[in-house]
């Protein structure tokens, strides 16, 4: 399938989820990500910000407990540029720090700079992804540009409610893939 196919089922798919289900789905990716990814040597990772209109996968749970019981990781969230297409990245101070952008989208409005090439590991947002570790987000390109900056060991882990497609017919040089993706059912390793 393509790119703009799936973007459209996989918005549908995340719609017809029930509430119960949805909370369900979240909750089995906490635990898979906390059971299965090591943080012992993580000193910072970035994470986006739930969009809770596209029901995402809520982040939330991961960031706190990752600030609970894991205090030597710093968390990094992104702001849109969309100016230039890219992603300004902070280091998350509190909710105090965040305000809600034209597209929903929960973003910090001042702090500290994270510098790139210090992060560590990404949690990157996704609608769906296949077999090799490609993804299909919204379509702006805004990770893969961050995702390209990024240190070659920086680890690459998507999130996703749903299970992977075998392919993806439509992928560009410029579509940066996968380490890893957590779903409900657990971890795969591409």
């Amino acid at each position: 399938m393509t790119k703009q196919a799936l973007r459209k089922l996989y918005l549908q798919k995340r719609n017809n989820l029930t509430e119960a289900e949805y909370t369900q789905f979240n909750f089995q990716i906490y635990q898979h990500f906390f059971a299965s990814v090591d943080l012992s040597f993580i000193k910072i990772i970035h994470t986006y910000l739930p969009i809770a209109s596209k029901r995402e996968v809520d982040t939330w749970l991961i960031i706190d407990r990752i600030k609970r019981e894991f205090p030597h990781i710093r968390i990094s969230i992104p702001k849109v540029s969309p100016q230039n297409n890219t992603l300004d990245n902070f280091y998350f101070e509190g909710l105090h720090q965040l305000t809600t952008n034209e597209w929903g989208i929960q973003e910090p409005k001042q702090g500290i700079p994270t510098e790139i090439k210090k992060i560590d590991m990404v949690l990157v947002p996704l609608l769906a992804f296949d077999a090799h570790g490609h993804r299909v987000g919204y379509g702006k390109g805004y990770y893969d540009i961050f995702l390209k900056t990024c240190r070659p060991d920086c680890q690459r882990i998507g999130l996703s409610l749903f299970s992977s497609v075998e392919n993806i017919d439509d992928i560009y040089s410029m579509d940066v893939s996968l380490h890893q993706c957590i779903t409900p059912e657990g971890l795969i390793e591409f």
